[in-house]
């Protein structure tokens, strides 16, 4: 018995267009999987760090390769804007004082621009160094005994606004915020009874927890992707049912 077999048109047009089928696939399927796991990425910040960490949520960024045209070959990238932060998160990293200090000054809301901490200095109010030349800086220690508050005498400004809000000044050098924490007047009051302000937590060492697993994300991703790059092949080349 013998089989016979014809194609009908150009073999090589028919080649050609499956290529090119076969391109805006790949494309297609690597565009929408690049997303897909920096969607996850940014949701697991949220996720982990509540509202607060919008702005390390949205330094997951992407882009994808050849950057115009089209290709079998193409490549999605993933990466963040502050990848120290979230290596740490990741890792679960131990951060101990750098250059041979004893403890790690971490500044506490009330030391803080708006009274939320910010990225290094600029989001303090006081500096460590601030706090040492005021003269007025004490410690007091932590009940576990490994660590100590590092606080300013606290005292009590005119009443600004017209709401005629209590003005708190830490050790003649800053005002204290508090940003728009409820019951603001209640937290003023019990700040001047107490007579101080915990500017800087002093600790020996802080050990992260783990909150983040990109690693997870990336291999999630890749096993999605065959999938997602044969159902787009179809499409493109009317295959699909």
């Amino acid at each position: 018995m013998r089989l016979g077999a014809a194609i009908v048109g150009d073999l090589r047009k028919v080649l050609a267009d499956e290529v090119k089928a076969g391109e805006r696939a790949a494309m297609t399927a690597i565009r929408a999987e690049t997303e897909q796991v920096k969607a996850e990425l940014r949701r697991q910040v949220t996720t982990a760090f509540s509202g607060n960490a919008r702005g390390i949520a949205n330094a997951w960024r992407s882009m994808i390769f050849p950057r115009s045209g089209q290709s079998l070959r193409p490549a999605g990238l993933v990466f963040t804007k502050v990848p120290n932060v979230i290596d740490a998160f990741e890792r679960g990293a131990l951060i101990r004082a750098k250059g041979g200090g004893k403890f790690l000054a971490i500044p506490t809301g009330f030391n803080a621009a708006r009274g939320r901490r910010g990225r290094g200095e600029k989001g303090m109010r006081v500096t460590p160094a601030q706090m040492v030349a005021s003269g007025q800086a004490f410690l007091r220690p932590f009940k576990s005994g490994r660590g100590f508050v590092w606080c300013l005498p606290l005292r009590q400004g005119e009443q600004t606004g017209r709401r005629r809000r209590t003005r708190l000044v830490a050790g003649g050098v800053t005002e204290v915020g508090t940003a728009n924490r409820k019951g603001r007047e209640a937290w003023a009051r019990g700040l001047l009874e107490q007579g101080m302000v915990p500017m800087f937590l002093l600790l020996p060492q802080v050990k992260l927890a783990k909150r983040l697993d990109v690693r997870g994300a990336a291999e999630r991703g890749l096993r999605r992707l065959p999938g997602r790059f044969v159902a787009a092949w179809e499409r493109e080349s009317g295959r699909a049912a």
